[in-house]
């Protein structure tokens, strides 16, 4: 199985490639049964190898230092943090079957979540706000992004508008434009005062990995990661919270992290926006990422202020 064709760009991806450079690179891993796994993400081919690790290997390769980046920010960020986060055991060189950087990493276990069979949702949010308030709370230099869109969704809301009315305008038969509209336009004449803290910023249901009680076990993907927004990291509460416990948790959550309603209607927009996005561009491509925005769209237009 080979990744689904997501960009123009993209690199030809297949078992066989990566199981020819484990064993070139890597030699003592070579034996390690290796399976692909169908993650429906936008940014990496994984594959398990053995019980313990698993290969990542961007789709559009690059020689830009991305990969040792993300090695040294997540050894920075681990140590701070109540959950696992992912740790890069090594760093794959360019070939001519694949030109760029790529990596192994430890093996993470866990389910991604799935807002319709949550075991313990009010667990689950506790265990989140847990984790952001740690975040919040981490004390290390950040850096200038370093590529064009590394960190896309700490971007200002301003810078939101455009794509987000534009998104709202082509999906008029999948969403309540007039509800859409409204709504994004509240979050986006919420003021921000500028005050910046460590964000992930993609706590989406693809990027968490719960137990089989439905406790948080770990968070992925740290590559837009950086000193942004607080309203950046609320992604959880409209992508997985059920409606039938909506109102309470969104209260403790609100409490537990000292949310103001501006900060609130910050995080409400740029959820809504980048469900919105993933909708419009995906509806047709990544079913699993197109079903999730729309939940995501749906709690967003029921939630009052």
């Amino acid at each position: 199985m080979s990744p689904r064709k997501v960009y123009a760009d993209q690199a030809d991806i297949d078992t066989p490639l990566v199981r020819e450079l484990v064993a070139a690179q890597f030699p003592q891993w070579a034996a390690l049964p290796l399976e692909p796994i169908d993650s429906g993400g936008l940014v990496n081919a994984i594959y398990r190898l053995g019980p313990d690790l698993s290969v990542r290997l961007p789709l559009r390769p690059s020689t830009a230092g991305i990969v040792q980046r993300e090695q040294a920010k997540l050894a920075a960020l681990a140590p701070f943090l109540p959950v696992a986060i992912p740790s890069v055991e090594a760093i794959g060189s360019p070939t001519e079957a694949y030109p760029g950087e790529w990596s192994i990493h430890r093996w993470l276990p866990g389910t991604h979540p799935s807002p319709t069979t949550l075991v313990d949702p009010r667990g689950l949010a506790t265990d989140l706000a847990t984790f952001i308030d740690a975040f919040r709370q981490i004390n290390l230099p950040d850096r200038p992004p370093a590529y064009p869109g590394e960190r896309r969704t700490r971007a200002p809301m301003a810078s939101l508008d455009s794509p987000t009315r534009k998104a709202i305008d082509d999906l008029a038969d999948l969403i309540d434009t007039r509800a859409a509209l409204a709504s994004w336009e509240e979050s986006l004449a919420a003021p921000y005062d500028g005050r910046e803290v460590w964000v992930h910023s993609d706590l989406t249901p693809s990027n968490l990995l719960i137990s089989p009680e439905g406790r948080l076990t770990a968070v992925l993907d740290f590559e837009t990661s950086g000193l942004g927004d607080p309203a950046c990291d609320l992604f959880p509460i409209w992508y997985l919270l059920p409606a039938t416990v909506q109102a309470t948790v969104h209260a403790d959550f609100r409490t537990t992290l000292n949310l103001d309603t501006p900060t609130w209607l910050r995080g409400r927009g740029r959820v809504l926006s980048q469900a919105l996005t993933v909708l419009h561009h995906l509806k047709d491509t990544n079913p699993s990422l197109a079903t999730s925005a729309r939940h995501a769209i749906s709690n967003v237009l029921a939630t009052p202020r």
